[in-house]
């Protein structure tokens, strides 16, 4: 798991390959991936929009933006934890994901950038 503290906001990531849903002959691998969403600051925050870059050990990449996550804008409130997953496919069985949530402090309105780290999508067998 890796983690990463931006304006008190603290964003943890936990990948899983998952086999039942990629096809390695058809260059398809897909992964999964746990995010943790915990708000150590005494603010409250509102999740408005996701950034990610996803990158291929092909060299290929690709950038995916939009609102909220999984359907959702939560609001976070101090010491509260969002927890969601979603899933990556990639052309290859290795590639990395990093991105940043735009997030709005409630009590001013002021709109924060919180980095989400960059975390590896590694397919168990090639760690052999």
């Amino acid at each position: 798991m890796v983690a990463q503290i931006t304006d008190g906001v603290k964003v943890s990531v936990e990948t899983t390959y998952q086999p039942e849903y990629s096809n390695p002959s058809n260059e398809h691998f897909m992964f999964a991936y746990r995010i943790q969403i915990e708000n150590l600051s005494p603010y409250s925050v509102q999740l408005m929009r996701r950034h990610w870059y996803i990158f291929d050990s092909n060299g290929s990449r690709r950038e995916v933006e939009g609102e909220g996550v999984v359907g959702q804008q939560p609001v976070i409130a101090p010491g509260e934890v969002h927890e969601y997953v979603s899933g990556c496919n990639l052309q290859t069985d290795m590639g990395t994901m990093h991105g940043d949530y735009e997030m709005r402090r409630l009590i001013d309105n002021e709109m924060i950038r919180v980095n989400i780290p960059k975390f590896d999508l590694i397919a168990p067998f090639k760690l052999n």
